[in-house]
């Protein structure tokens, strides 16, 4: 795991990855990610370490003050270490950290891990998982639609811990699964994240202290920094997305709007990804679940995290989102993977959007934010910003005309998509209308 304390004076610190590689880079901007606490941070002028650096030559390390994030910082990569007086520098332009409360009392939380047909991914992610800080945890492991039984055979072999417990899915569709994990979970709090993702120690403490900042929260997101930044197309989805770098607590009431939010409630990549979110068990359940005619899956692609989300907020109950709460994701490496994540991005929005639009009380409140949301949609790639401390992100693939070509045409397969996930939502519903006549008529 990331080091990120204090080290005895005999120690020097060394950072560690968050996530191995399953190869060593071979682009020249790749970037060795890591992360480091303040504390930590030496106050001599001896090379601070990096762990499997080689061919990196840039370093992004995510600075913490114990479980707050306070920013990014981007330092250069010299034989594997970072100048400390550099990382002092940097740190040292850093906002002050934004502490979380400590909350009085820890849940009962039960994890949802849904997978399908990639053990050897969920065998990280539960490692990590299973080694986090709370004193009452389950995993419940659902296995969606799997086309063998290597997932089984994980979960359910000699010796795995008793925390654990396998739920299989046979309904293909990541709300499905969802649904499945809420009914098997015993906690008063149920936490999802994704089999591609390196959970912190600290991770559902920090989802907890989400809770503690209201009576009325339902639903705690957090941070999904990226774990791996060793190809163009991880470095640019990066630069795409609000969540891998979203540092800022925020708490959403439709009762209190935020003045810096026009399209709330619908700013919707403002609440978190599917990837790290906590909802109360009871609460998710009397909303009826997530939507089965939304996510990877079914025929909409995506979708059911932002549905949520959405159905939180307009139902008068608040929505949190805590970076402290730390999940680290892989990426998608390659271009073919990164069209096919678009296109199930792009449809289940699509698909989502359509929802809304059915409904009298969501289509009025959308009308009103529409123009602006068409020029969001329309805004195309998110240019290079600035990392928090100054130090500016460079761009993916700077003079690569073949990758900019390529990359102009995933946001139009995007694009595309999510009209396609107008007529995709009305299949999907039809199935699952089917589905539930079926279920009916066999009782």
């Amino acid at each position: 795991m990331t080091s990120t304390a204090s080290r005895p004076s005999s120690s020097r610190l060394v950072l560690e990855r968050p996530m191995t590689s399953p190869e060593p880079p071979t682009w020249s901007g790749a970037v060795w990610v890591g992360a480091v606490d303040v504390h930590a941070v030496p106050t001599d002028d001896a090379p601070v370490p990096l762990t499997d650096a080689a061919g990196h030559r840039t370093a992004r390390l995510l600075v913490r003050e114990g479980a707050s994030p306070r920013g990014f910082v981007d330092l250069p990569v010299t034989d594997s270490a970072v100048d400390a007086a550099a990382l002092r520098a940097a740190v040292a332009a850093l906002p002050a950290a934004e502490h979380p409360p400590v909350p009085v009392h820890l849940p009962r939380t039960s994890v949802v891990l849904c997978t399908r047909d990639r053990a050897d991914q969920l065998a990280a992610a539960l490692r990590s998982v299973l080694a986090v800080d709370h004193p009452d945890l389950e995993v419940v492991v659902v296995d969606n639609a799997p086309s063998d039984d290597a997932t089984r055979r994980l979960v359910t072999a000699p010796g795995t811990d008793p925390r654990v417990r396998y739920v299989l899915e046979p309904v293909p569709g990541l709300s499905s699964a969802r649904n499945a994990g809420v009914r098997a979970a015993r906690g008063e709090v149920v936490a999802f994240t994704d089999d591609d993702v390196v959970v912190d120690p600290g991770w559902l403490r920090a989802l907890a202290s989400g809770f503690a900042r209201g009576e009325d929260v339902v639903c705690v997101s957090g941070l999904v920094a990226s774990g791996e930044l060793r190809t163009p197309a991880q470095r640019w989805f990066d630069e795409r997305v609000t969540w891998s770098r979203n540092l800022t607590p925020r708490v959403f009431r439709l009762s209190a709007p935020p003045a810096d939010r026009p399209l709330f409630p619908f700013s919707v990549g403002d609440y978190g990804t599917g990837a790290n979110f906590a909802v109360r068990r009871d609460a998710v359940l009397a909303l009826g679940g997530f939507d089965e005619a939304l996510g990877v899956g079914t025929v909409t692609g995506g979708g059911e995290d932002i549905d949520m989300f959405a159905r939180v907020v307009l139902d008068g109950s608040a929505l949190v989102v805590e970076p402290s709460a730390l999940v680290w994701h892989r990426h998608r490496a390659d271009l073919a993977a990164l069209r096919t994540q678009a296109v199930g991005y792009g449809t289940g929005l699509g698909a989502w959007l359509t929802k809304t639009a059915l409904r009298p009380r969501t289509l009025g409140m959308a009308l009103v934010r529409a123009p602006r949301a068409l020029r969001h949609l329309l805004g195309g790639p998110v240019a290079p910003v600035a990392e928090p401390g100054g130090v500016p992100a460079a761009a993916p693939a700077a003079g690569d005309d073949a990758f900019d070509r390529e990359v102009a045409a995933v946001r139009g397969t995007e694009l595309r998509a999510v009209l396609r996930g107008v007529a995709r939502y009305a299949r999907s519903r039809r199935v699952v209308r089917a589905r539930a006549a079926a279920a009916r008529r066999a009782v």
